[in-house]
């Protein structure tokens, strides 16, 4: 797109106002978890499934690692796999994430397998994949933007379970619990680079687009979810 290129301003409100519109949050399936709707099955269905988009989190961060020649993005970046990965086993969101899973009745083992994600939740996280792999470093870095949405759905969801799911042993909701400062921190440091770094004005939609992408990513995999019930 030709044009005169976006102040950083003007360009994070651009992102803030499509990615607002195509949050996940607004996804009938979130709307009907949040008001305490939702089955032991469906629950169990959704963390299940939501394992492994979980664990393509550090292999898309990985990705976005070996795009720059620069120690110091690199530095700045490679927490994000430490908080996922954690430094021991039983450390990080991934940990995390099982002991959701573990606390909803599903047998750990299985979980990690995959082996009962939906094929079609299976496709739409290798696509998040292979959106950061083709794209730029810059466009890749827009699509996690997605997180400066997140605070908020943690704190909804943290509320929700507390008050309609009592059956789930509360400690297990420190997942949803650290995404809070831990998205605003990646939120911000972000922003920050691609409002910097999106030099031309073809670059700064292609940014905006990758974040639109990725919002349709993460409501195709509730769309799947939901239509397995």
């Amino acid at each position: 797109m030709s044009g005169e290129l976006l102040a950083p301003h003007a360009l994070l409100e651009r992102l803030r106002a499509e990615g607002s519109t195509r949050y996940h949050d607004r996804h009938p399936f979130n709307l009907r978890m949040h008001a305490g709707e939702l089955s032991k099955p469906a629950l169990q269905r959704w963390v299940q499934n939501r394992f492994y988009y979980q664990t393509r989190i550090p292999i898309k961060d990985a990705l976005i690692l070996s795009k720059s020649d620069d120690p110091g993005f690199r530095r700045l970046w490679i927490h994000r796999l430490h908080d996922h990965d954690g430094t021991s086993e039983r450390e990080g969101g991934l940990a995390e994430w099982l002991a959701l899973a573990r606390a909803v009745g599903l047998d750990e083992t299985d979980v990690r397998s995959c082996r009962r994600v939906l094929p079609g939740v299976r496709y739409a996280c290798d696509a998040y994949v292979d959106l950061v792999r083709s794209r730029s470093l810059v466009e890749a870095v827009a699509s996690s933007l997605s997180e400066h949405f997140a605070p908020s759905i943690m704190r909804a969801r943290v509320a929700a379970w507390e008050k309609h799911y009592p059956w789930v042993d509360q400690s297990a909701l420190q997942y949803f619990r650290q995404r809070v400062p831990r998205a605003t921190r990646d939120a911000e440091e972000a922003i920050d680079f691609v409002t910097r770094n999106a030099a031309t004005r073809a670059l700064q939609e292609a940014c905006v687009q990758a974040l639109v992408d990725k919002c349709a990513i993460l409501w195709a995999i509730l769309d799947c979810v939901a239509e397995a019930e």
